[in-house]
């Protein structure tokens, strides 16, 4: 009886532990690219395309924790190949017959200046868009619930809302960390708190696709 418990006691010891709900491992994400199929749909509208800025000065990287969102030199701004990718972008986004109706930009410089360039003036700044990456996990809670929010509010019949904002953003709330810069991740609404990941537009699949 004695080695019985003994053995029992050492066949527990070698089992993996036990598995809750919460600890299960999420699949890889997958990204999908565009197809034409697709961008057929996006043209009769009902999508939100959510876009990363433009490349940025590394250089000067967001001063942490001092950042004034009505100072741009607090933050790490464009360089001269990002303001030209989101003038290109912007103009593929027209060129491919895609209907834009809201606009929602993050706050911060390198957002709303990404915005005016690919799309002009008339947009939104929506706070919770704000960089999260430099944010504790507290912090960043209420972002990701506005995020998902934001992501499945109804759109206007007949557009697509546009949304410019970070990576990291939706990386926190999705596993996906959007790179290159300027690419477009195309979500469908599918109802009150439903979305779903639908494909990605790097921006040099513009060129590949039917005009």
């Amino acid at each position: 009886m004695k080695f019985l418990a003994i053995l029992l006691a050492a066949s527990a010891l070698a089992l993996p532990p036990a598995w809750g709900a919460d600890q299960l491992v999420k699949p890889a994400f997958v990204e999908k690219p565009i197809t034409p199929e697709l961008l057929g749909e996006i043209r009769t509208g009902g999508f939100v395309l959510y876009m990363r800025h433009g490349n940025t000065d590394n250089s000067r990287p967001d001063r942490v924790p001092s950042v004034d969102l009505n100072d741009c030199t607090t933050q790490r701004p464009l360089n001269d190949e990002g303001r030209q990718l989101m003038k290109r972008v912007g103009q593929e986004i027209r060129d491919a017959g895609l209907p834009i109706g809201d606009i929602l930009v993050s706050p911060m410089c390198r957002t709303l200046e990404s915005a005016r360039l690919a799309i002009g003036d008339k947009f939104q700044v929506v706070e919770s868009l704000m960089y999260s990456a430099n944010m504790t996990s507290e912090e960043k809670k209420p972002r990701i619930e506005a995020l998902k929010k934001l992501l499945a509010l109804p759109v206007a019949t007949g557009t697509n809302t546009l949304m410019i904002a970070h990576a990291p953003n939706l990386a926190d709330l999705i596993g996906f960390f959007v790179k290159p810069e300027g690419t477009v991740v195309v979500f469908r609404v599918g109802g009150p708190n439903i979305y779903e990941y639908a494909a990605s537009i790097h921006p040099d699949d513009w060129r590949k696709l039917p005009k």
